[in-house]
């Protein structure tokens, strides 16, 4: 009988050995797996942050924070970057609050509604891009700034267009 006891507390602890064997390999190979897919999303994910950080740079090229020579002509000239263009941009919004039409958009507005610039980008230290819309119509216009010598800003439009309505 004791022999039998011992027999099947034997074959009792062969199985559990057995069972924590199997359990534990699929539970392994369950993590290598996924540490095999994470490993592949990181590549997409940095090759993605690559690609993403080369169109960021492709695209921040016409602009005037990164423009060194832009940003030491103004400050050959005494003014502070960080004040001068927000200040620039406020004055170019302001001009949407102008009675009638808007003194740089060439084009008459729709239906009662007023052309208003909605997005601007500085260039350089010369040219402004900026979007313009109606709200049912929309264009964009290319212009140049400079600052008077009695520190009065005029904006100058150089070129324009309105996007075709279908």
């Amino acid at each position: 009988m004791k022999q039998r006891i011992f027999m099947y507390l034997f074959v009792f602890a062969a199985l559990l050995v057995l069972f924590q064997y199997v359990n534990s390999k699929r539970i392994f190979e369950d993590i290598d797996k996924k540490l095999v897919t994470s490993e592949t999303q990181l590549k997409i994910y940095k090759d993605s942050v690559a690609v993403l950080q080369n169109d960021i740079l492709e695209v921040s090229h016409f602009n005037l924070y990164r423009n060194e020579d832009a940003i030491s002509y103004f400050e050959n000239k005494g003014y502070e970057i960080d004040e001068l263009i927000p200040f620039i941009k406020d004055e170019l919004y302001k001009l949407n609050e102008v009675k009638g039409e808007h003194p740089l958009i060439p084009y008459g507005s729709s239906e009662g509604r007023k052309m208003m610039i909605n997005t601007i980008k500085m260039l350089n230290h010369k040219w402004i891009i900026a979007d313009f819309s109606d709200g049912e119509f929309w264009g964009e216009i290319l212009l140049t700034y400079y600052i008077t010598e009695d520190k009065q800003l005029k904006f100058t439009l150089v070129e324009h267009f309105l996007y075709p309505f279908y």
